[in-house]
């Protein structure tokens, strides 16, 4: 049996109507809803001037793979976090602001960015660990559908 753990994921972006349906597509594929133990998600859930925000339980590994991926080949922004899964792994954030590679922070169950000592010691100076938890807390910008104009 896999691995499975509690995570959500936050969206955003401008994307087109084709792209909200694969979207959906993959939303719904993944069992994700607004909230804890909620309803799965309905295209209707989308609130104008919102990131989407989406949860789950017993997400293999902890991942929404083919979701993620998707977000990063259409560069759309997102935030995942999921829980630790005792002996095999810890908490965890992963930050894609919409362009270069997503970047992996260390979590606590309650979604905060922690650090070591190792990392901070490799930063080298209090500014370079603000930057660091900065670019953790990544705003995610709203979800918007983009109207096609002929």
């Amino acid at each position: 049996m896999a691995d499975r753990v509690s995570a959500s994921i936050i969206i955003g972006g401008t994307i087109t109507a084709a792209n909200f349906q694969e979207l959906t597509g993959l939303i719904e594929h993944e069992g994700l809803s607004t909230e804890w133990d909620g309803e799965p998600f309905q295209p209707d859930d989308l609130s104008a001037g919102e990131s989407l925000r989406l949860y789950a339980h017993e997400v293999l590994w902890g991942r929404f793979e083919a979701l993620e991926s998707w977000c990063v080949a259409n560069a759309v922004p997102f935030i995942r976090w999921s829980g630790a899964y005792p002996g095999q792994w810890g908490a965890e954030r992963i930050v894609f602001p919409g362009e270069g590679e997503p970047k992996w922070f260390a979590a606590d169950e309650d979604d905060y960015v922690l650090i070591g000592r190792h990392t901070a010691e490799r930063l080298g100076s209090i500014e370079a660990i603000v930057a660091l938890f900065d670019a953790a807390e990544f705003v995610v910008p709203p979800l918007a559908v983009a109207e096609v104009v002929s």
